[in-house]
């Protein structure tokens, strides 16, 4: 046999603490046909700077789709099915770098993940460029050995075949048709080169992670051994391992038999599906008035196919809608007829590769009055790769080499709903059959109408009133997830463990809100001492931080005024304008040079916060560059006057130095404390310190200006001018 090696690489990604799926980075690779071995080469390091601490990285892996995980504990959505990922721990130590492998040997063919990150979030809101955060990376390769002319079992044909040693495995596969049934695998023959007792193991199926279906086979001594496979899956190769458990320089012959049993589907007929689709196309619905319905003939013909084949398939068409949205429509209308003779087969359509990352929702909804029989139960099996063909006997919804997902409705309970979280790339299939007590009679006659509705969508419920569905890509691979606010969480932002009541939402949106009133006094302050273009812009401060944090609310207490990014940029500009225009009118400028200023820096700050709205240096730079100018004209002034500016020391404590303090305090309440918890209560104290502060820190009015020497301003009336000095030297 001539083996292959493969190897694949991605780049390595910066890992991030987890609070939602968005913050797991994921890997995807593709495992090529024939692959007998599967190594990961697992590489994770952090920075050396004295902010990085040792760590534990979590990493997740899945054949066919993202894995599921749940790493805050969370609850998922009602209905939803959850089967827990196979993960590792990889810990970073004192030691900057871990290098870890993963083997899996005789590996699924087709696409594997990979979802690695940090433990879960502490929640602090960090300002961006305050601190700096310890990067931890994470980098995932892939080997394959890959065998090249593995031999090829075909079906009814024995095949005599030898393993050369322990140590070298033989590989062999068969294809499995669509419609089989049944796999019936038999090895005879076995003889050793020594002339000893053979002993063989025979592994049928590939390895999949997180649960793994591969059937084991151990064959001693001469006698033929056999192992019988319910509903394998189809069109698909099936890959057969045959090592020896003699010793090591002894061959083993063997002679392998695989054999199949073919299930013949009744449907109904080509031409009326044809005739369905047609009508579909055109605007028609399946079923509605005016649509063609299958004549008696027809019918009857249906009966009878039906008694004869072991299934029934109801013809189902795939619709595409948008990115990981798909629905699936029934030719012949949404009720299907379900019979106790033969399962009713429907197949959906999941194996194009960008269907993975959605969530498939199938429904169930049956017409009680169709039900002749009281306690008849309608059993229902979600499968991929092959359907489930005995619901009668299996109520395990199992297949020969997966697990399914089991369903059910009676008169007594008519709904039934199934979630498939990130379902696997292939075929599905739902598998519905009545079955009825075993002491009443009338069974094979009766039959009940079941509406089915599935369709594939990015999240489910649209994460629901508290979350909000994004769209992920790595690489050219696209999958959704669920942001959740308001405390709420799970999956699907159905876990209210620790959700805000609406009186907490209420309480959060009037202080984020309300708290920007404290802006009226400096706004008053600044009016009385004549300073009305610092006014005009703490006004404008004010009004779009209130609506910027009405419309920020993660709750149902949210109002918009207009479009949210524009709030917001509107809020960040007008914050950093103010600290601009209040250190400048303490600098006590001349008015021309002060104006320029003004305009000038609102303009450079227009440009840094379109270009980082959440930079540091985009608030510490104006104000650096304004306490510059401020301290260098306070200087000038001090030696122009030959006194210390301001000369009064009832300005420096009753002014001066409380502004001062609580612009240091709102600055450490910004930077250091809030957090997600606290933030509604710690960046309303944020607004009321700074609005204080600036009431404070504003300069007293020109001595030759009166107070609210504004208002004269503003009167537009006839003045009549006396001139004094002719009077005086007036002569009668």
């Amino acid at each position: 046999s001539l083996y292959v090696s493969e190897y694949f690489s991605q780049s390595a990604q910066k890992l991030s603490f987890y609070s939602w799926y968005g913050n797991a980075k994921l890997f995807h690779f593709h495992v090529p046909e024939d692959t007998v071995l599967l190594r990961w080469l697992l590489q994770a390091s952090r920075g050396k700077g004295p902010e990085c601490t040792s760590m534990e990285i979590t990493v997740h892996f899945r054949h066919g789709a993202p894995p599921v995980i749940n790493p805050l504990g969370t609850r998922f959505p009602a209905n939803a099915t959850v089967r827990p990922s196979y993960s590792i721990s990889i810990t970073l130590g004192s030691a900057v770098q871990n290098t870890t492998f993963v083997n899996v040997t005789t590996p699924a063919a087709g696409d594997w993940f990979i979802a690695a990150h940090l433990p879960q979030a502490a929640g602090r809101i960090e300002v961006k460029g305050f601190s700096t955060p310890c990067p931890y990376m994470f980098q995932a390769d892939m080997f394959v050995l890959r065998l090249t002319d593995m031999p090829v079992l075909e079906p009814g044909v024995p095949m005599p075949h030898t393993v050369v040693s322990p140590a070298k495995p033989l590989h062999v596969k068969v294809f499995v048709p669509k419609h089989a049934a049944g796999m019936r695998f038999q090895l005879s023959s076995c003889v050793t080169s020594e002339q000893r007792a053979c002993s063989v193991r025979v592994l049928l199926g590939s390895i999949t992670l997180p649960q793994s279906f591969q059937r084991s086979l151990t064959c001693t001594g001469s006698t033929n051994c056999s192992l019988a496979l319910d509903s394998p899956p189809w069109e698909k190769w099936l890959q057969i391992m045959v090592e020896s458990l003699g010793s090591a320089n002894a061959s083993v012959s063997v002679e392998m038999l695989a054999s199949f049993t073919v299930c013949r589907p009744g449907s109904t007929s080509s031409f009326l599906n044809f005739i369905s689709l047609n009508q579909s196309q055109a605007g028609g619905r399946p079923g509605a008035a005016g649509s063609s319905a299958p004549a008696a003939g027809e019918a009857a013909g249906n009966v009878s196919s039906l008694q004869s084949s072991c299934l029934q398939s109801q013809p189902v068409v795939r619709e595409d809608l948008d990115v990981v949205s798909v629905r699936y429509r029934l030719l012949n209308g949404p009720s299907v007829p379900v019979s106790s003779l033969a399962p009713t087969l429907l197949l959906l359509n999941l194996n194009t590769g960008t269907d993975s990352g959605g969530a498939l929702v199938v429904t169930l909804l049956l017409n009680k009055t169709s039900v002749s029989l009281a306690n008849a139960t309608v059993a229902a099996c979600v499968s991929a790769a092959s359907p489930v063909l005995s619901l009668n006997a299996t109520q395990n919804c199992s297949t020969a080499f997966s697990q399914g997902y089991p369903l059910s409705v009676s008169t007594s309970s008519a709904e039934a709903m199934l979630i498939v979280l990130y379902p696997q790339t292939d075929d599905w299939f739902l598998s519905l059959q009545l079955l009825c007590p075993k002491a009443q009679g009338g069974c094979g006659s009766a039959e009940a109408k079941v509406s089915v509705f599935a369709y594939l969508t990015p999240c489910f419920n649209d994460c629901g009133p508290y979350g909000q569905c994004s769209l992920l890509r790595r690489h050219g691979y696209l999958y959704a997830g669920c942001s959740c606010k308001a405390g709420w969480g799970g999956w699907s932002c159905t876990d209210d463990t620790k959700a805000q009541s609406v009186g907490t939402q209420n309480l959060a949106t009037l202080l984020l809100t309300l708290s920007n009133l404290m802006f009226l006094p400096a706004i008053a302050v600044a009016v009385y001492r004549y300073y009305l273009v610092e006014a005009s812009v703490y006004t404008y401060t004010m009004f779009f931080s209130t609506f910027y944090h009405a419309c920020d609310q993660p709750g149902v207490a949210v109002l918009c005024i207009m479009d949210y990014d524009t709030l917001q940029y509107c809020d960040f500009l007008g914050s950093v304008v103010s600290i601009w225009v209040t250190i400048l009118c303490m600098a006590r400028l001349k008015k021309l040079l002060k104006y320029v200023l003004f305009v000038l820096g609102t303009l450079l700050i227009a440009m840094s916060l379109q270009l980082d709205r959440r930079g540091v240096w985009n608030m510490m730079g104006p104000c650096l560059f304004a306490l510059l100018i401020m301290v260098t004209a306070w200087v000038h002034h001090g030696a122009k006057r030959r006194h210390c500016y301001p000369s009064s020391w009832k300005r420096w404590v009753f002014y001066l130095l409380p502004g001062i303090t609580l612009a240091f305090t709102a600055i450490s309440v910004y930077a250091f404390m809030e957090t997600n918890e606290n933030y509604y209560y710690t960046h309303s104290i944020w607004h009321v310190l700074v609005a204080c502060s600036v009431a404070f820190l504003l300069p007293p009015r020109d001595k030759h200006k009166k107070p609210w020497a504004w208002s004269q301003k503003l009167t537009c009336r006839y003045q009549i001018c006396q001139n004094d000095r002719e009077e005086l030297y007036a002569v009668t």
